[in-house]
């Protein structure tokens, strides 16, 4: 946590013990609902329900929207039903309907008995669509305006109906919810005549996505056009809601952390780190751990295939480990950023050819520089400074041959499974580290004991 952060909860909790609630809730009605939720997750449990009550009920809202799952349960275990009402009816609809997906059905059944009956439809109606598509993070409170509406009954529209809304700052012209065009309230506030009709200075040519869009393609064209929302429309062209921008950041923290979760080898998870026990984390990374302890058999089966020709040099042994690691990190290498080339819609299948062409390039520019190195250390290091005479010019050689295969063939791998991946339909990021890893330290110890057979036996 922030100083700043720890200094306001020693600050909270000196005004909770001196029971100085005044003074606590002017210090708490200063503060943004981002920073009362972050000090509310520090606080003891028994806490958090005198202190978020003493918060204005709008603010209460923003701050409970903020908070883990798992304090927000405490609260609403805590809240009467009056309280929840006032709460729930506070939140804007993709923030209720994310905390119907997050709690137990006991405590859903209650939340939805206390919403009102328009929110109630809202919350359902943004439940039907698949998860992590445009219509399950949209939220349906948007401004909406008619193409023959004045400029100045659409200022007068906004202040009457925005107060609800999760943004003002764009608006949406429909007619019979058909999407038409957006106008901001920049153009209607710098409009020559109140009299304009709205059709005259809207945008006609709006980008939407549909309900069924994936978030992260959502996230991305947030991010690409620097919009503060991307209107959402159903397969009939009729306007369904919104997703503003800030939904869109947590949908890319979201997938970052998601993928590296992946890359690493682990069941992502939907948890925090310091809200995860040990169990939990346990059952989030075993699944990897196994497969690739299980895999990494054919590692061994290869060693134990060449045992005659390690038997007759040993020294080829003590290179194995730098081998497969230089390999591995090869692999690793080109399979992130083609990974991240790939999330950012950077390359598509029919790129294949041109991302090998350039790994193989960059792929002889790191081998040539690896051997040249790896040759020196050989002859300097074990050679000469530890004394290991078995390690001869032909050893050397072989070692150093092996070396710019494997990164040859480390960069050609790690560039090309998430590819295939991506076009079969798998997360490429499953691709990365360990599975490319394991792949790559077969291939490796096939291509050394391969030449060392064929130059020294």
């Amino acid at each position: 946590m922030a100083v700043h952060s720890v200094t306001m909860e020693k600050t909270i909790l000196a005004l909770l013990e001196e029971k100085k609630y005044q003074t606590l809730k002017d210090v708490l009605v200063t503060m943004e609902p981002a920073d009362i939720a972050a000090v509310f997750e520090e606080l003891k449990e028994e806490k958090v329900p005198l202190l978020f009550r003493l918060l204005p009920k709008e603010t209460a809202a923003e701050a409970f929207a903020e908070l883990e799952p798992e304090r927000q349960e405490l609260l609403i275990r805590g809240f009467s039903d009056t309280e929840l009402r006032e709460v729930v009816n506070e939140l804007y609809v993709d923030d209720a309907a994310d905390l119907v997906e997050e709690m137990p059905a006991n405590v859903v059944k209650r939340i939805l008995a206390q919403a009102d009956p328009q929110m109630r439809k809202e919350i359902n109606e943004i439940l039907r669509y698949p998860e992590n598509s445009a219509g399950s993070i949209m939220t349906t409170e948007y401004v909406s305006l008619r193409p023959d509406m004045t400029v100045a009954d659409a200022l007068t529209r906004i202040r009457r109906t925005g107060v609800n809304k999760e943004t003002i700052y764009t608006c949406y012209v429909t007619s019979g919810r058909k999407l038409l065009g957006a106008v901001s309230v920049k153009d209607l506030l710098l409009a020559e005549e109140d009299s304009t009709p709205v059709s005259e200075v809207m945008d006609e040519n709006v980008i939407s996505v549909n309900t069924l869009t994936d978030q992260e393609e959502v996230a991305r064209l947030l991010s690409k056009y620097n919009f503060l929302a991307l209107p959402v429309v159903d397969t009939d062209g009729r306007m369904v809601g919104i997703v503003t921008f800030d939904d869109a950041m947590d949908i890319i923290v979201e997938e970052t952390t998601e993928d590296i979760e992946k890359m690493a080898g682990m069941i992502p998870s939907e948890k925090s780190y310091l809200r995860s026990n040990a169990w939990e984390l346990f059952r989030h990374r075993i699944p990897w751990l196994a497969l690739l302890m299980v895999s990494a058999t054919f590692t061994g089966m290869i060693i134990t295939g060449f045992e005659s020709a390690l038997a007759a040099q040993v020294a080829l042994t003590a290179f194995i480990p730098m081998l497969m690691d230089t390999g591995g990190n090869s692999g690793s290498q080109a399979s992130v950023t083609v990974i991240r080339a790939l999330s950012l819609d950077e390359l598509e299948f029919r790129d294949l050819p041109v991302v090998i062409w350039k790994e193989i390039q960059t792929a002889v520019l790191c081998g040539v520089a690896l051997a040249t190195l790896c040759f020196v250390k050989i002859m300097l290091v074990d050679r000469l400074l530890l004394g290991n005479t078995d390690i001869s010019l032909l050893v050397a050689a072989v070692v150093c041959v092996t070396m710019a295969f494997t990164v040859l063939i480390a960069k050609i791998v790690g560039c090309t499974l998430p590819m295939a991946a991506k076009k079969v339909g798998f997360d490429p990021a499953v691709m990365a580290s360990p599975f490319i890893t394991t792949i790559v330290d077969a291939l490796s110890l096939l291509v050394y004991f391969g030449i060392a057979s064929a130059l020294l036996f």
